[in-house]
């Protein structure tokens, strides 16, 4: 049954005003938080109409801002009404008409472009408000996932002023995804606030920067055995709701004994697709969906299983992730990942104001810096790359195999871009690449990719058949790609 109607009640006031009115037979009512009791719910919902309580308050004073969002997620827009209230300073006039609706429904380009115009101006408001140290505001302490060697270890997070964000499901709508977002997107960073962690008896203190993040390298007493090892962190002039300083605890990995080879991946667009050589599209996507209804690419979560494991079956080869994303999804990556089953490793993001994270910027020199980050920890262990032909992963790469060439084991690109003049550019890479004795292989999925890997002597053949299975399943439920 289509809807006739579709409104967005942002107060109490826009609430009793739109209930003394005759509602259409097939409405739906998107309400803020607080707005309607249960029973006046209930209410609505018998006399027809589709209610639904958003999972956190969008703010009110920013009305006029959700209309193009909300066509663009999809929402109904033959009728949309939107309640725009009237600011406290200026006397409200007495409710004649109700709300007019929304009198143009953009094309699909001017959709995308106000959604994620939408959320880099949000965002960039939110980084305009840094909180100095010395706030009575309940802050959390988000720590990264870490990693080292047995000499030192790399952890970093962020302070912000804000509380966990709510947990997702795979049930929640595009309403609830767009809402999360926009809260993730408005986390408040702290700059100036003092850290201290504690490893192994001993203490180190850093101070947060403009952005809220804090880096930390940890030099133990002793040599670290390979292993997940937690580092205790403590904002000591802060206090909780307990009186006591905020604490926290971060994680760092340091690869097994076992380990053969490392493994660093790209995410966009070669974990799951995000389409991030077209930035709006991309922020649609995000706003749509969660770390439940997002897919990985088909076959992905076997074959990175299959490395992590190698040729022997337990090698526990580290895998670790470069990301043009920015920090702010670091949890939805990782959740990600975990419901996917796919191996869950480090993540090194980007750092950007969020009005950056919709354009076409470089993002080449971001990645080039992790990744020598994470060679230079060790100098002895050769990698496995992976990326996708999308923007400049195989350039990248290829500048680390100049760089590095000793530490390069195998180059797998995952070819997502058929244009002519790019694979040429590839075939050049390719024979560059090869001249150094590594190999840069081109592969139309994950299928493709663990065959080589398993002629190469990187991973048992035997997991051959659990990739192809997975791929299969990942066809029931994924469009070709």
């Amino acid at each position: 049954m289509s809807l006739e109607s579709a409104f967005l009640i942002l107060t109490r006031d826009g609430f009793a005003d739109l209930a003394a009115r005759e509602l259409p037979g097939r409405a739906a009512l998107f309400l803020n938080p607080g707005v309607a009791t249960a029973d006046e719910i209930a209410q609505l919902a018998a006399s027809g109409a589709s209610v639904q309580v958003l999972p956190a308050a969008l703010p009110a004073a920013l009305s006029g801002e959700f209309e193009r969002t909300l066509q663009g997620l999809g929402l109904p827009a033959q009728r949309l009404w939107i309640e725009h209230p009237v600011a406290a300073a200026i006397p409200a006039a007495p409710a004649a008409e109700p709300p007019q609706p929304v009198p143009h429904v953009p094309a699909l380009h001017e959709r995308l472009a106000g959604v994620a115009g939408q959320f880099a101006t949000r965002a960039t408001r939110a980084l305009h408000r840094l909180r100095q140290a010395g706030s009575d505001r309940p802050l959390l302490v988000l720590p990264y996932l870490g990693f080292g060697n047995a000499n030192k270890l790399w952890i970093k997070g962020r302070v912000l002023d804000e509380a966990s964000f709510r947990e997702q499901t795979g049930q929640d709508s595009s309403w609830s995804n767009l809402v999360a977002l926009y809260h993730r997107l408005e986390s408040d960073e702290v700059a100036g606030a003092r850290v201290v962690a504690q490893f192994d008896g001993r203490r180190f203190d850093t101070v947060t920067d403009s952005g809220g993040y804090f880096e930390f390298e940890i030099l133990p007493a002793a040599p670290l055995a390979g292993g997940s090892h937690r580092i205790a962190l403590e904002l000591p002039e802060w206090k909780g709701a307990d009186g006591q300083p905020i604490r926290a605890s971060a994680e760092a990995f340091v690869p097994s004994a076992t380990a053969r080879f490392g493994i660093i991946s790209d995410i966009d667009d070669t974990v799951l697709w995000t389409n991030v050589t077209n930035k709006l599209n991309m922020a649609l996507m995000m706003a749509r969906t969660n770390a439940h209804t997002r897919k990985p690419f088909k076959g992905v979560a076997a074959f990175y299983r299959a490395l992590r494991d190698g040729a022997g079956g337990n090698e526990d080869n580290p895998l670790f992730y470069v990301s043009s994303s920015p920090w702010h999804l670091f949890g939805f990556l990782v959740d990600f990942l975990r419901l996917q089953g796919i191996p869950v490793g480090p993540l090194l993001l980007r750092e950007l104001g969020m009005r950056d994270v919709f354009k076409l910027t470089k993002h080449g020199n971001h990645k080039l810096e992790k990744i020598e980050l994470i060679l230079s920890f060790y100098p002895d262990m050769q990698f496995v790359l992976i990326g996708d032909s999308g923007e400049k992963d195989p350039e990248i790469y290829a500048e680390i195999v100049r760089r590095h060439p000793k530490q390069v084991r195998m180059i797998y690109i995952r070819n997502v871009n058929p244009d002519p003049m790019r694979i040429e550019a590839l075939d050049k890479l390719i024979e560059e690449v090869s001249s150094t004795g590594t190999q840069l292989f081109l592969a139309p999925d994950s299928v493709f990719a663990a065959s080589h890997a398993a002629a190469e002597g990187l991973i048992a053949v035997d997991r051959l058949a659990s990739v192809r299975s997975d791929k299969k399943d990942d066809d029931k439920l994924l469009p070709s790609v």
